[in-house]
């Protein structure tokens, strides 16, 4: 009897070894072993669907935080791994989020720089001086897209990519993340649900470009927004067309 196919993730886009991916809130990039990811539901997919013995490798060259949703890439083999973990550190892939966020910026646009560190043993981010042995250079760009009713719909790019970075620059800035109570903010948002790490915030990794690791060829996808973005009436227009 033939193994019944899991629920397909929300593949954006399949090029030979390169996924794009539409992760939703929720939902770990990876976990360990047993533990629900997006790494684990694409490797029982494709395990099925293309009749692989034994283990399926994926490649996971970058991560979203557990509550953040959008775009992302996987990839099916070493080398294609490998040449976007390049690209990625040599910052030549772009990555673009929306955020509602709690507070209005004071410019229209801008760069924010800080210091930051992972804290030890703790799921959490922190601004710190330069000097400090753990610091690490931060930079993002903003630009406003819309305010009302002392929030803002946010345009990111990343120029460096931190743990929690966006989620920690623009609750220190005073516009912490509509959600996002780890950094600040009042308000929830997303599906209910009784564990707290399920939880979403207003942060969508809205698009990805990158070279396709095999064929050179660009990639540039963006990835459509859920249907928990529409409780923000004051920016339909924008999120939605």
């Amino acid at each position: 009897m033939a193994a019944t196919l899991p629920a397909e993730p929300n593949i954006l886009l399949e090029d030979g070894a390169v996924f794009v991916m539409n992760k939703p809130g929720g939902l770990l990039t990876q976990g360990p072993p047993g533990i629900d990811s997006l790494e684990f539901r694409t490797k029982q997919f494709l395990k099925i669907r293309d009749e692989k013995p034994g283990k399926v490798y994926l490649g996971v060259p970058h991560r979203l935080d557990r509550p953040v949703s959008g775009a992302i890439t996987v990839v099916k083999n070493v080398r294609a791994a490998q040449r976007i973990s390049r690209q990625l550190e040599e910052r030549t892939v772009t990555k673009t989020y929306w955020a509602v966020v709690e507070g209005v910026p004071s410019e229209s646009e801008g760069r924010i720089e800080h210091w930051m560190r992972k804290i030890p043993d703790r799921a959490q981010s922190e601004i710190v001086d330069g000097s400090n042995p753990d610091a690490k250079n931060a930079i993002l760009d903003f630009r406003v897209l819309a305010t009302a009713d002392e929030r803002a719909l946010l345009e990111i790019e990343l120029q460096t990519g931190r743990t929690h970075q966006i989620r920690l620059q623009c609750s220190t800035m005073g516009w912490p993340i509509v959600g996002d109570r780890l950094y600040g903010a009042t308000d929830t948002f997303g599906p209910e649900t009784e564990d707290e790490r399920q939880r979403w915030i207003a942060l969508h990794a809205r698009r990805l470009a990158f070279e396709h690791p095999i064929s050179k060829t660009p990639v540039d996808q963006t990835a459509p927004l859920s249907e928990h973005w529409s409780v923000f009436d004051q920016f339909q227009t924008i999120l939605f067309g």
